[in-house]
């Protein structure tokens, strides 16, 4: 059974929210994110208490605002349901309450509609709308093979050439999809876009000039997240696991969408701990942009040689 449990910041913008529900029978949640001007246009909705049809974008389906009942009737997912009494105290308080953006953090199951009301014509980017639509130069699982085999770390961007907002939205939603223990996801993604945190960020990696890339995450260990009972040196390395499982697919998700990588392990820990401001253990570096000059597959080793087999 699926529960409403509140509304909380976005992690994108200080301006949108967050409608979380919880799994009431085990340690899961579903989201969905409004961005500013969504949330503008439900809270007048709720603020005169009045009831209505929202419209959502092709890949949705509505939402049924009624007196007792608001249904989130999202298109390939179950229905979303809060009783409006609930919702309409939510937003109206959280809409008097100033708010500060967070870092990104991953969560599974979130949904990101970009609703219209009445005629609204304005389309929204949606941070995985790319990600559960296909889009005309998304890649087929079939290629798979070919993009780990042709993937080529890069140390020269082209910084002339901006990264696609929907490509962005692919890599950070790739990491939701990496495996971690227990399913508890014990990493969070710093979405760095400031540019004097990137320079802050080259001397924190040993200088190395190629940490200033269009696209910057850092990859940190939390292992509060991973609630199993193991001592707690076991604990941090899982969630060593988890945040590195989460960078390499998005190192492949930027490989699959015409991007080139560099993953950067040689990094001042405190240093960067202090730059993006938290007490989560950073694990790793992941700069990404649009290749100056691409190269070909490197060789690597023959799998007899890489590969011990014990029968």
């Amino acid at each position: 059974m699926v529960e409403f449990s509140k509304i909380e910041p976005s992690y994108i913008s200080k301006y949108g929210c967050r409608l979380v529900w919880k799994e009431t029978d085990e340690d899961d949640q579903h989201v969905v994110v409004l961005n500013k001007n969504e949330l503008d246009q439900l809270t007048e909705i709720m603020s005169k208490d009045s009831t209505g049809k929202v419209e959502l974008e092709d890949e949705f389906s509505t939402v049924l605002i009624n007196t007792d009942v608001t249904q989130f009737q999202l298109k390939e997912f179950k229905t979303l349901e809060v009783e409006t009494s609930v919702l309409r105290k939510n937003i109206l308080e959280y809409r008097d309450i100033p708010h500060e953006p967070k870092p990104i953090k991953i969560y599974p199951k979130e949904f990101f509609p970009s609703i219209q009301i009445e005629a609204e014509d304005e389309k929204q980017n949606k941070l995985l709308n790319e990600v559960l639509i296909k889009n005309k130069e998304s890649v087929s699982e079939s290629d798979l093979f070919r993009i780990m085999s042709t993937r080529r770390s890069t140390r020269n961007f082209d910084t002339t050439k901006p990264i696609e907002q929907w490509k962005i939205d692919k890599i950070l939603a790739a990491a939701d999809t990496a495996p971690t223990a227990g399913n508890f996801q014990g990493f969070e993604v710093f979405y760095i876009k400031n540019s004097e945190i990137k320079k802050r960020l080259v001397e924190a990696a040993n200088n190395q000039p190629y940490v200033n890339a269009p696209l910057v995450l850092v990859f940190c260990m939390d292992p509060s997240r991973v609630k199993i009972n193991f001592p707690a040196e076991i604990l941090t390395k899982f969630s060593l696991q988890d945040a590195t499982l989460a960078a390499a697919y998005s190192q492949l998700a930027a490989s699959a969408l015409g991007l080139s990588s560099i993953w950067i392990g040689m990094l001042d820990e405190e240093k960067v701990k202090q730059i993006i401001e938290t007490e989560l253990k950073p694990s790793s570096i992941l700069c990404i942009g649009y290749p100056q000059k691409r190269r070909p597959p490197k060789s690597r080793r023959k799998l007899k040689e890489l590969i011990r087999v014990i029968e």
